[in-house]
């Protein structure tokens, strides 16, 4: 018996997997926070020229007597950049005009601190000329995502999954912590850009690990819930900066928990199929034998003994490969490099078009940035909670496929909604970032069961990693609105539609052990060819037949 149908026999959803689950998801509840966070701490205030004057120019300029130094907009608001060369008096009087002679914010910002007591942008002046550094230091953290992705996925698979999740837990705490007391920002997104590694690694292998350890029947589920943490995460992170409104303090609090992550997350084991592949059949059987005994149950009988792991290894030597698995495998095989194509393209287009939506809030301008976010939090649960069935009624392939499908006909479906109509506007975006957070949730289960086990890690890895490319590409995509306006919402929409065509390419597994092999998998991929090629010659019969 193969070792992975072994297991399967043995697993059941006990008190382990009860308290695994439960471990997992706070730290994951607290991702979402780094992911959104400079929703909050980079938020752009309003403001305009500081005008010195008084004695040691220390004096700040307010009221009416505002409009003297500073031009106003069309809506009567303080100019952002720009301040009048010199004093305009003449603007005291009812009807009174000013000179068009202006000139750049040359001694500095002054920030309308009634939402927030400080920002990125206020300590470090991100307005204006810098404004773009703002959106350059999201896209470092995604950056930062993007390599953890691709590293701490391929080390997975080569170093076990708990080493990782251990050291992603304080990679994300201790850098985090550092970004609170960046002293420039060249620092803060260095921070940042190590906490983004760090909170893809565990992303990655909390997911993975926790899966392992699951029953079959219990996978939709366990997934569902483990991803419902993110989308809660941004209801934590709308609490969280409602309550603190100072940038530091509150990326401190986001940071601090993940040192108790790391704590108590020395308590969960390795992965006994990662064990069993790697060749360490006294662990994994140590390792069973403590699950068991946690679930109130024995590994006697016909149940796992270190001698049939042992057999089974042996048996298995030849199919199991290479101990050593590299990315390049996932293009070596027809069936391997058609899955893994269609896979990085479902990613990318999920991602890409998920931030594009969830980031900028600000750009509903008559809304609280406080509602909003616990709108579009609160608004994913029950499309991730609907998923969950979906994935279990439907299957994986048809689920994922109508969530990229139907999340990019609502993007385009706002093109030609005027920017006045908030609650539409509102209503669309609600509608499809809830559909890309149910995509999110079906890639992780459909990914993790679609590559098997000497590889998994590797290629949840490489497809991350495409997916947090799709997030650094979307605000690159966003600028191109300079020159046609209705350009970023066309990509955004177009190429999540495409993905959910293409998805209707790979294989369902729906009911269908853990692949532990590289042979395994294509086996099951060669078998499902063979009974298309079988359905194509039963039909070519009944049309000679009909003739």
């Amino acid at each position: 018996m193969a070792p992975g149908v072994q297991l399967e026999k043995e697993q059941c959803m006990g008190l382990f997997q009860t308290i695994l689950v439960t471990l997992v998801f706070l730290p994951l509840l607290m991702v979402a926070s780094h992911n959104f966070l400079q929703n909050f701490t980079a938020a752009v205030p309003r403001h305009w020229c500081y005008i010195p004057v008084g004695d040691n120019d220390t004096t700040e300029v307010t009221g009416d007597l505002l409009k003297i130094y500073v031009p106003m907009d069309d809506n009567q608001e303080p100019d952002r950049c720009l301040r009048f060369s010199t004093p305009q008096w003449q603007l005291l009087a009812p009807n009174g005009t000013s000179t068009n002679a202006t000139e750049p914010c040359l001694d500095g910002w002054v920030y309308d601190r009634s939402v927030f007591n400080s920002t990125i942008i206020t300590e470090w002046h991100l307005v204006c000329g810098q404004q773009d550094l703002k959106d350059f230091a999201q896209s470092i953290y995604m950056a930062g995502v993007l390599v953890g992705a691709l590293v701490y996925g391929g080390l997975a698979d080569r170093l076990g999954r708990r080493a990782l999740l251990l050291w992603s837990l304080l990679l994300v705490g201790v850098m985090g912590t550092g970004a609170a007391f960046a002293p420039n920002l060249v620092a803060y997104c260095a921070f940042r850009f190590l906490s983004g590694t760090g909170t893809a690694g565990f992303i990655l292998n909390s997911i993975s690990l926790t899966m392992e350890w699951m029953p079959s029947q219990s996978w939709t589920m366990v997934a569902t819930v483990l991803t419902c943490s993110l989308t809660l995460g941004q209801l934590v992170l709308a609490g969280l900066a409602y309550a603190i409104r100072d940038w530091r303090q509150l990326q401190l609090a986001s940071s601090a928990p993940f040192f108790l992550f790391f704590l108590y997350s020395w308590w969960i084991p390795e992965s006994a199929r990662w064990l069993i592949v790697k060749h360490r059949p006294e662990m994994a059987l140590r390792n069973l034998r403590r699950v068991a005994w946690i679930n109130g149950e024995k590994l006697d009988g016909e149940g796992i003994s270190l001698e049939t792991l042992k057999l089974e290894m042996q048996q298995k030597k030849e199919s199991l490969g290479p101990s050593r698995h590299s990315a390049l495998e996932l293009f070596q095989t027809a069936p391997m490099r058609g899955i893994t194509c269609c896979l990085m393209l479902a990613w990318f287009s999920n991602s890409f078009s998920f931030y594009h939506l969830a980031l900028d809030l600000q750009r509903f301008g008559g809304i609280s940035i406080f509602l909003v976010q616990l709108i579009f939090g609160a608004a994913d649960v029950p499309f991730r909670m609907l998923v969950a069935v979906a994935a279990n009624r439907l299957g994986r392939r048809l689920t994922q496929a109508a969530c990229l499908f139907l999340g990019g006909l609502f993007i385009l479906a706002s093109i030609p909604v005027p920017q006045d109509m908030e609650v539409l506007l509102i209503a669309l975006t609600v509608l499809g970032k809830g559909l890309f957070s149910s995509s999110s949730s079906c890639s992780y289960l459909y990914t993790t069961e679609l590559y098997p086990t000497v590889i998994r890690q590797t290629g949840l890895g490489v497809t991350n990693m495409m997916a947090r490319l799709g997030a650094v590409a979307a605000p690159m995509v966003q600028m191109t609105q300079a020159f046609v306006s209705f350009l970023p919402l066309l990509l955004f929409g177009a190429v999540p539609i495409t993905a959910g065509i293409l998805v209707n390419c790979l294989p369902e597994t729906l009911g269908v052990p853990l692949a532990d092999t590289m042979k395994q998998m294509e086996d099951r991929a060669r078998k499902k060819r063979s009974k298309k090629e079988e359905l194509k010659k039963e039909a070519r019969g009944t049309k000679k037949t009909k003739f």
